[in-house]
C-alpha cells in the first residue's frame, strides 16, 4: 500500500522548509504523493511540482488552506486540485495576503511600541515572498530571547486575548468555499477537532453552513487524533457523503515533533483516499 499526506506547509507560508526540500523529505519518506498546502497562498506550488518532475517518484498536489471565521471561531479550509494559474483565484488569494501584511505591520508597531524590537525583514528571514503568520513573530522572539520556546510566545504575546494579539480581518465560509470551486478546487474542511468544538457542534458546522456552501470532505486523519477520533470523524464524514483526507500539517522546524507522512509516528494515510479525490477533481 502507498501512503500520502494531504496537508504540508512550506517556505511559501510558515514552515522552515523550501518547497524543494518538502518534495525530498516526502519521497525520502516514501509517500508517493503530497499536497503543498501553505496559508493563504499558492507560492510555492510551482516549485515543488517542478522539482518533483525532476527527480521523479513523488506526485505534487496544488493546494492551501485558507483561513475564514465562524461565528468567532477561526476555522481552516483546505483546498486540493486547484488551479494555481486561475487569475481570479490568484488575485483573491493577492488581496489575503495584503491583509495579513497589514494586520503584520499594526503587530510589529505594538512591539516596537513596547520596546520590543521586531521588522517585517525579520520575520520574512530570507523568504521575501512567505506569508507571515503569528509563527513568525513567535520564532523572532525566541531567537531574541524574549522567550524562551514557540509555546511562551503564544501564550504570554500572540495568542487570542494577548496584548499584541491583533486578528486578521473575519473572511467568512461564504468567500472562501466559492473562492476553492471557482479554481476548481476540492474543498476539505481542516483538522475540525482543532477548535474546540464537540461532534456535535462539528455536525452543526458540517449540515448548516460548509456543505451546503460545496464543502467535499473532512480530514478525519490528523497528527494529533488517536483512532478513536478518527474513526468518529469518518462515521461523520460516511454519514454525509463526504470525502475522507488526511494530512500531517507538517511545518518542520515550527512544530518539530510532527514529521512528514507519519505525524507523531501514528499517522498512516492510504493513498486509496487520494483516488476517492482525485476522481471529484476530474468531474470538474
Amino acid at each position: 500500500m502507498n501512503y500520502i499526506d494531504l496537508h504540508v506547509h512550506s517556505t511559501a507560508s510558515d514552515g522552515s522548509f523550501s518547497p524543494s526540500e518538502v518534495v525530498d523529505l516526502a519521497k525520502n519518506a516514501g509517500l508517493s504523493a503530497f499536497a503543498l498546502t501553505d496559508h493563504d497562498t499558492i507560492g510555492g506550488v510551482a516549485e515543488a511540482m517542478e522539482h518533483a518532475r525532476q527527480i521523479g517518484g513523488i506526485e505534487v498536489i496544488p493546494g492551501t488552506e485558507l483561513s475564514c471565521y465562524y461565528g468567532d471561531r477561526e476555522i481552516h479550509i483546505v483546498g486540493l486540485f486547484v488551479d494555481y494559474q486561475n487569475p481570479a483565484f490568484c488575485k483573491a488569494l493577492d488581496d489575503l495576503k495584503k491583509a495579513r501584511e497589514e494586520r503584520n505591520e499594526r503587530m510589529v508597531a505594538k512591539f516596537v511600541a513596547a520596546g520590543i524590537p521586531l521588522t517585517i525583514e525579520e520575520l520574512k528571514h530570507g523568504n521575501p515572498n512567505s506569508v507571515i503568520t503569528r509563527a513568525h513573530f513567535a520564532r523572532v522572539l525566541v531567537e531574541k530571547g524574549v522567550c524562551k520556546d514557540k509555546n511562551e510566545a503564544f501564550d504570554r504575546y500572540l495568542g487570542i486575548g494577548c496584548p499584541y494579539y491583533l486578528p486578521k480581518p473575519k473572511v467568512t465560509p461564504e468567500q472562501i468555499l466559492p473562492l476553492i470551486q471557482q479554481a476548481s478546487g476540492t474543498a476539505i474542511l481542516a483538522h475540525p477537532y482543532s477548535y474546540k468544538m464537540s461532534r456535535s457542534e462539528v455536525e452543526h458546522l458540517l449540515d448548516d453552513t460548509l456543505i451546503p456552501l460545496g464543502l467535499a470532505g473532512m480530514e478525519c486523519y490528523y497528527s494529533t487524533y488517536d483512532d478513536g477520533q478518527t474513526q468518529e470523524l469518518r462515521s461523520i464524514a460516511y454519514a454525509r457523503n463526504l470525502l475522507v483526507s488526511g494530512g500531517s500539517d507538517f511545518h518542520g522546524a515550527v512544530k518539530p515533533d510532527i514529521s512528514i507522512g507519519t505525524g507523531r509516528g501514528n499517522l498512516r494515510i492510504p493513498d486509496k483516499l487520494l483516488k476517492d479525490i482525485l476522481t471529484l477533481a476530474q468531474r470538474k
